[in-house]
């Protein structure tokens, strides 16, 4: 694998971890349902799922947040590779925020203490927007 290829493997990582939160969201879920005989037809609104126990509310939580943040990290990959920009730097970054992003959805989907998870939360900011930086001084230059 090239130099320029490594930089989509911490992007693979990140579509893994959307895809294990999905399946836990969805695990959780349905285990939820089981447990509190709740029907499926009584879920049909947003509201409704305050049915469900917390677990499963989380998993759902942590989801859609992989769905805010980090589309800024997929973008920046795709810019990184595609403009052949990739150095030792920007893969530790990105390396650096899914690590990150994997510890936010550990504490999110288990012991949930927010304080921890929204200073892991801060920290992969930060990270990203020193992705940023470098390429929009690439951009620039």
């Amino acid at each position: 694998m090239s130099a320029q290829q490594q930089i989509l493997m911490p992007l693979l990582a990140m579509v893994a971890l959307t895809a294990a939160v999905w399946l836990w969201m969805y695990y959780t879920r349905i285990s939820g349902m089981r447990s509190q005989r709740i029907a499926p037809e009584r879920l049909n609104t947003r509201a409704a799922l305050s049915l469900l126990p917390e677990p499963a509310l989380r998993a759902a939580e942590n989801f859609k947040n992989l769905f805010e943040v980090p589309v800024l990290f997929y973008v920046a990959v795709l810019l990184l590779y595609f403009g052949t920009w990739v150095d030792l730097v920007f893969t530790g970054l990105a390396w650096a925020y899914v690590g990150l992003r994997i510890v936010h959805s550990g504490i999110h989907l288990t012991y949930n203490r927010v304080v921890h998870r929204f200073a892991v939360y801060v920290i992969s900011c930060f990270i990203l927007a020193a992705m940023w930086l470098r390429i929009g001084a690439r951009i620039l230059a």
